[in-house]
């Protein structure tokens, strides 16, 4: 129970990577703010799911795109439970095109919701941290960010900005003792990355040292690391959760 008595808001925290989050914050000790955007009724599940467990748990509906939205799941938040110790930043979107079948709409919606939207919860959430001088913020990189790969340009520039970003908030909120750090999954088993594995899946594989996909609760034990005072002494580093996928 390495988080028991903190308290954890998770973007995105209601499907895929962030759901797999949000019950292993709460299976560590954490109050959880399930943080979604549209689908209330996997939220409201999670939080029954959690509840139900005996964890402390409320699902909050919010934009992370919009400022207003933002400062709304904050302070609901705050209000809530009194304090925020962890922020994950796990809500992020794919519109694969190649380049030049690529809209405008298609490279802003992926920008503002992958890496917009984690400067916007950062920014809101710092103050109370800083207030308390402590916190950890865990961000959702991948391994596009690393690698070259066809039709996510959007994608990989927006976790490219996330790795940046991380390592110079690491620096910018150290010393008000709060971490920055992000984990970086390879090929997980989520309903975002069905199409690539339909269209590639024996070239994936072959990629893959362990030769599998990765599952959300391994990145979810990954953040929980991260989040939690077991990385005390880690702050700005990109946990690759991958299968070995880039070496």
């Amino acid at each position: 129970m390495v988080l028991e008595g903190q308290v954890a808001v998770v973007t995105g925290g209601s499907r895929g990577i962030g759901r797999a989050v949000s019950r292993e914050l709460a299976a560590a000790g954490a109050a959880i703010i399930v943080n979604y955007k549209t689908d209330n009724a996997a939220a409201s599940a999670l939080v029954s799911e959690l509840t139900s467990a005996r964890r402390r748990a409320v699902a909050v509906q919010a934009d992370v795109t919009r400022e207003a939205d933002v400062k709304r799941l904050v302070s609901t938040a705050l209000a809530t439970f009194g304090r925020i110790d962890v922020l994950v930043c796990s809500a992020g979107i794919v519109r694969d095109r190649l380049v030049a079948a690529m809209s405008l709409s298609d490279w802003e919606a992926v920008i503002e919701t992958n890496l917009r939207g984690p400067f916007l919860c950062i920014r809101e959430v710092a103050p109370s941290m800083i207030g308390a001088r402590s916190g950890s913020i865990v961000l959702l990189s991948s391994i596009a960010a690393d690698r070259g790969g066809r039709g996510h340009a959007n994608y990989s520039a927006a976790k490219g900005g996330i790795n940046s970003m991380v390592r110079a908030l690491a620096v910018e909120l150290a010393p008000k003792k709060i971490r920055v750090n992000a984990v970086s999954p390879g090929i997980v088993l989520t309903e975002m990355t069905e199409r690539i594995r339909e269209v590639a899946e024996e070239e994936i594989m072959r990629q893959i040292p362990l030769r599998r996909y990765g599952q959300p609760e391994e990145v979810a034990r990954a953040v929980r690391f991260l989040a939690s005072n077991e990385s005390s002494y880690v702050t700005g580093e990109i946990l690759h959760v991958t299968g070995g996928l880039g070496l």
